[in-house]
């Protein structure tokens, strides 16, 4: 089967290096432009694209599939590379009609939720900010809504209390390859039946932004944690900033007026605004290195009654 991957960041390598180990033949593959990075400003090639250029694949990067002479350009070079089949992992762009038409077996993608539930841009970190216990990868038939293709194959997992969602990322890209691989196996035995989204069923992964990761030590133990594992989280200490990188709920219980407060200085034991507390193992200074917290308590001497805000004020 000829296929054209679209894909960008480090999620996307691993459903490319499988279609490749499984023998599919990839005719292009399709990723962002190059963006600068460092002090340098140095153009610096997606994931993606170092991973296609290590196996001799040809590589576009158009800065729109939609409009403009660009996008001309790349329908133009999809037609002549003629797909059987489009798999779209984590581009980054919209696909208009025109492209999800082409090939003979449409557009397929690989999501990185149990659809229709978290759809959207990060589907990663909302499972683990809303304390979910379940989540997966699911295949679809793209069609013009974002995320509401027909669903193709659906894999589960379970989720750790203490998993990060880098931890999970990894995890599921893996997952996803396998999964893709088993839908291309199906597409082409035309075995497979395409199995309509419940709207009703859905909700939407909004994007992460900044200041969502500052913590409010009133909200409950819970809800710390899962912002910690999810995205981390800051506060402020002596009117410095700390990122809590790695968290654990505890047994521990505390006065919730207490909320932020260090209760145990010798393990990092912060009270919550429920009564409940958690234990930080995980954290870096501002300007400091990531350490496990027996490391950075060598350092930095913290005493019981010291408070952790949201704010430097």
């Amino acid at each position: 089967m000829r296929i054209v991957f679209m894909g960008t960041p480090d999620f996307s390598v691993p459903c490319l290096r499988a279609l490749l180990e499984h023998g599919d033949e990839v005719v292009g593959v399709f990723t962002q432009p190059d963006k600068p990075k460092g002090r340098g400003y140095q153009m610096i090639p997606t994931p993606v694209k170092k991973e296609a250029l290590s196996h001799g694949l040809d590589v576009y990067q158009p800065t729109s599939l939609r409009k403009g002479e660009d996008a001309e350009s790349a329908m133009e070079t999809l037609r002549s590379l003629a797909p059987d089949l489009i798999v779209v992992v984590a581009y980054g762009q919209i696909l208009p009609q025109s492209v999800l038409d082409l090939p003979k077996y449409g557009c397929v993608n690989v999501h990185a939720s149990l659809l229709p539930k978290y759809r959207g841009a990060a589907p990663i970190q909302r499972v683990i900010l809303d304390g979910e216990t379940e989540t997966g990868v699911t295949t679809m038939q793209m069609a013009a809504g974002l995320d509401t293709g027909d669903m193709l194959i659906r894999a589960a997992t379970r989720i750790d209390p203490n998993e990060t969602a880098n931890e999970l990322h990894d995890r599921l890209s893996e997952m996803g390859a396998k999964t893709l691989c088993e839908t291309v196996d199906a597409i082409a035995a035309g075995s497979i039946t395409p199995e309509v989204q419940d709207d009703a069923l859905s909700c939407y992964a909004k994007m992460i932004t900044k200041d969502m990761s500052v913590l409010d030590f009133s909200k409950p133990a819970a809800v710390i944690h899962n912002t910690i594992r999810g995205i981390s989280g800051t506060a402020f200490l002596n009117g410095k900033r700390i990122k809590f990188h790695r968290s654990e709920l505890t047994e521990q219980t505390a006065d919730a007026a207490q909320a932020g407060v260090l209760v145990d200085a010798a393990s990092l034991v912060i009270a919550c605004g429920d009564g409940h507390c958690i234990r930080i193992t995980e954290l870096q200074a501002e300007g400091g290195k990531r350490l496990r917290t027996a490391d950075f308590l060598r350092g930095n001497k913290l005493e019981q009654g010291m408070q952790f805000t949201s704010s430097n004020q």
